[in-house]
């Protein structure tokens, strides 16, 4: 994205899209949730964020789902990819564990309380990769919103020479968008844990997706 800037990349992921074999798992739980404005914490590793708001957007047409607002960094990557999602008509808040964290925390707890989704990548900014940080848990048990894990995988496909092994899917290529089923932390439960549990839940569905398109 830093090559071709936010607008071009927005106009290159939606092309590519288009051309996706899309295959969806474990939305039918998702729409009463949708339906009934219940929000909900999406968790998605960063080596995987590539097409999601072009698939956010095609699930707001198709299915009712809404229009989360991502957690997004302070720093230039963060700015590059503010202008991508918002070409897909997401909102961001801004902030890391690093930087701006409580304000960050207290917006995206705001904008549950006001019955809209978030999007955190619990890996990101800088890693390590695929290490769920503790953030989304501490939202979760703040807010009593539930967190949904959700992964995308692609055949064939790009993976970048990143710290996240960027996945980049070929043209045409089979697609598959696993969410996984929506988990819920109570304010006294065991943090930890719970963290724990939710980097096996998205490790799973991450698994699950990548053997759909290989299967």
């Amino acid at each position: 994205m830093q090559m071709v800037g936010p607008p071009l990349a927005a106009v290159l992921a939606r092309t590519l899209g288009a051309t996706l074999r899309v295959t969806l798992d474990g939305i039918a739980p998702l729409v009463p949730m949708w339906q009934a404005r219940r929000p909900l914490i999406y968790v998605v590793w960063h080596g995987r964020i590539l097409m999601m708001p072009w698939l956010n957007a095609r699930l707001r047409a198709s299915h009712g789902a809404r229009a989360p607002r991502v957690l997004v960094s302070l720093s230039r990557d963060g700015e590059l990819m503010t202008g991508f999602v918002r070409r897909f008509g997401l909102d961001v808040v801004r902030g890391s564990s690093s930087r701006g964290g409580g304000t960050a925390v207290r917006a995206l707890a705001a904008t549950l309380a006001a019955g809209e989704d978030v999007a955190i990548v619990p890996d990101g900014p800088r890693g390590p990769r695929e290490t769920f940080q503790p953030g989304a848990v501490a939202l979760a048990a703040l807010t009593g919103t539930p967190i949904v894990p959700l992964a995308v995988a692609a055949r064939p496909a790009r993976r970048l020479a990143t710290w996240d092994r960027f996945l980049v899917p070929f043209p045409f290529a089979r697609c598959a968008a696993v969410f996984g089923e929506a988990m819920a932390v109570g304010r006294d439960a065991d943090r930890e844990r719970a963290r724990d549990e939710m980097q096996r839940a998205l490790t799973v569905v991450t698994a699950t997706a990548d053997r759909m398109v290989t299967s």
